[in-house]
């Protein structure tokens, strides 16, 4: 297969040699060529374009690792070389709603188009990074790739923007219980009841994490109010050990906005389920929220 990669900086490069290495013939572009892209080039007996040409016309597939802020520009550079047919992956970190606009843009050019999400380190784990996928040509990215040694989970059903979308969905969880573990454990160790506070939190373990997401929301909507003081509560505790919270602020303000709201727009079940409580609060967000 013929695949550009258009962009050769950290991630452009990782998957360079591999995909050479898997017999495939690469196309390499770069503006401003990097001393290690120039390094990469000669171990590999290629030479690099410096814009866009008739050249991309040979290619089956297109790598575009450029960065987010230039992710439309560089695709409406490429695309009108293209031939009908090919496959633009969008490896870069633009958001969910340019990766939908750069989807319409391909599709109007009969261009297939990959959002391309790297669920992970590069620099650690380089052509075996997890890749998450969405959108039209997944397949001939998919075989490319692992071919080569990659790892890539297509999104079933999936379209242009919802690889991107759940990669920053996922480090909402994930970096937000960052913060709150590093507050949580530093107070335990100082307390001295670390070990202790593991056992207190060892029934979390037995739950599917999905039952235990859905009950916080479920019962968010429920008690609210309550939850809001033990949250101020708890922000006092932090305080007087000299380690004030700074995610107990936000946890609180949460609370107090779904308070706020039920005593204008109750709930309509008193026993509501996940899609009736997410229902109930995206209707019923603060006023700012709702702007934005």
């Amino acid at each position: 297969m013929n695949i550009a990669i258009v962009g050769l900086g950290e991630v452009g490069r990782c998957y360079a040699a591999p995909l050479d290495a898997a017999g495939h013939r690469l196309l390499l572009c770069e503006a401003h060529v990097s001393d290690a892209a120039r390094r990469l080039a000669e171990s590999l007996g290629l030479t690099i374009r410096e814009r866009a040409g008739d050249w991309l016309s040979d290619a089956d597939l297109v790598l575009s690792c450029v960065t987010g802020t230039t992710a439309l520009p560089v695709l409406q550079q490429i695309l009108p070389f293209l031939r009908k047919g090919a496959t633009v992956a969008d490896f870069t970190t633009a958001s969910p709603a340019v990766k939908r606009q750069g989807a319409a843009l391909a599709k109007a050019a009969g261009v297939e188009f990959v959002d391309t999400a790297i669920m992970g380190a590069i620099s650690l784990n380089l052509v075996r990074t997890p890749l998450l996928v969405a959108g039209t040509g997944t397949s001939k990215l998919k075989d490319a790739l692992e071919h080569a040694g990659g790892k890539v989970q297509v999104i079933e059903g999936g379209s242009a923007g919802d690889a991107m979308s759940l990669k920053i969905l996922r480090s909402v969880f994930t970096k937000g219980m960052e913060a709150l573990c590093v507050e949580l454990l530093m107070s335990a160790e100082k307390q001295g009841v670390r070990g202790k506070l593991y056992e207190q939190l060892s029934d979390i373990d037995n739950t599917p994490l999905r039952s235990f997401i859905d009950m916080l929301v479920r019962t968010h909507v429920i008690h609210a109010k309550r939850r809001a003081h033990e949250v101020h509560d708890a922000q006092a505790e932090l305080v007087a050990q000299g380690l004030p919270s700074v995610v107990l602020r936000g946890v609180e303000q949460r609370f107090l906005d779904t308070a706020a709201a039920l005593e204008v727009q109750p709930l309509p079940s008193d026993a509501p389920s996940v899609d009736q409580a997410l229902d109930w609060l995206l209707a019923n967000r603060p006023a700012a929220a709702s702007a934005a």
